[in-house]
């Protein structure tokens, strides 16, 4: 396991410069970040040449590649164009939509499971056609329609919520932005689940277990649940990242200053360290939740084992 592990960290080396490259050479192509900077009013040419030193664009993008990642593994990700430092944007960002993506995993753990586990026991029932039918129009339905929605029946109509959370962005506060958030990825969630539960049932292992009598239960949490979550858990992993970095819009529509807002901005006025530095971060998150998640195979089928 130890030796999986290590090798593993040395493979996330080259993905990890290759996806940071490939942020930083799209990020610069974006536009000219000192006309961003000059507002509405072009630059003169003074100003231009004076604030691309200052900010290091007058080299060319392979030395500012270069420059940038020597300063990340210091810990400094460079100061956004209002002259505050990215990390500090990111001590603001980061706690409040690590708290989102946590609401919405929990949704897609307990609701997206529980109604997979359900109806694929029950496959063909009248339960499974209207769980499968309600996934769909979750699926189809884009998020910024479904958050709008929530926002103003229970927001403005109902005034169950508020409709826009505070800037101290409580887990209560965020619990209908993290249904929002979750919505799509709990549909998928639920139609894994309940596609993996039905192939399953049909396996020698679990008609061996209801051979010796054990109690459905026991069969269903033991053998059957353990090796189904397998593509459950590698979608739930690899979806973590995807939160974080998509929680633009649900972040937009409940105000809420999380990384997505701050990406938004970034994009908005061209400022180009606040992009990069952001992505690095989530991108690294990628990472770490994919080693996790081939680290808990082993957990769920005691016949996958790291040499």
């Amino acid at each position: 396991m130890g030796r999986y592990v290590i090798r593993r960290l040395l493979q996330m080396i080259p993905v990890f410069i290759g996806a940071t490259l490939l942020i930083f050479l799209m990020v610069n192509v974006m536009g000219d970040p000192v006309a961003g900077l000059c507002g509405d009013r072009e630059c003169d040419p003074a100003t231009a040449t004076q604030l691309k030193k200052e900010f290091g664009l007058d080299k060319p993008v392979w030395q500012q590649y270069l420059t940038y990642m020597g300063n990340v593994f210091t810990g400094d990700f460079g100061t956004a164009f209002n002259g505050q430092p990215v990390t500090e944007l990111m001590a603001t960002a980061f706690p409040v939509t690590i708290r989102l993506t946590i609401v919405a995993i929990l949704f897609e753990i307990v609701i997206g499971i529980t109604l997979g586990v359900v109806t694929g026991l029950r496959r063909g029932r009248p339960v499974d056609t209207g769980v499968l039918l309600l996934t769909l129009v979750v699926i189809s339905v884009p998020t910024f329609v479904t958050g709008l929605l929530l926002q103003l029946l229970l927001g403005v109509e109902w005034g169950w919520i508020k409709p826009s959370v505070s800037s101290e962005a409580t887990f209560g506060e965020l619990i209908v932005p993290g249904l929002v958030l979750a919505s799509v990825s709990l549909a998928y969630v639920t139609r894994l689940t309940r596609t993996s539960i039905a192939e399953n049932r049909r396996s020698d292992y679990v008609r061996t277990a209801v051979a010796k009598g054990l109690p459905r239960r026991r069969v269903v949490t033991r053998h059957l649940l353990r090796n189904s979550l397998i593509p459950v858990v590698t979608f739930i992993g690899t979806d973590i990242g995807a939160l974080m970095g998509g929680a633009i819009v649900t972040e937009r529509i409940f105000n809420i200053h999380g990384v997505g807002f701050q990406l938004y901005q970034g994009i908005l006025r061209q400022n180009t360290q606040t992009v990069v530095g952001f992505v690095t971060v989530l991108v690294l998150v990628f990472l770490v939740a994919n080693l996790l998640v081939d680290l808990l195979y082993a957990v769920l089928d005691p016949r996958i084992r790291y040499a």
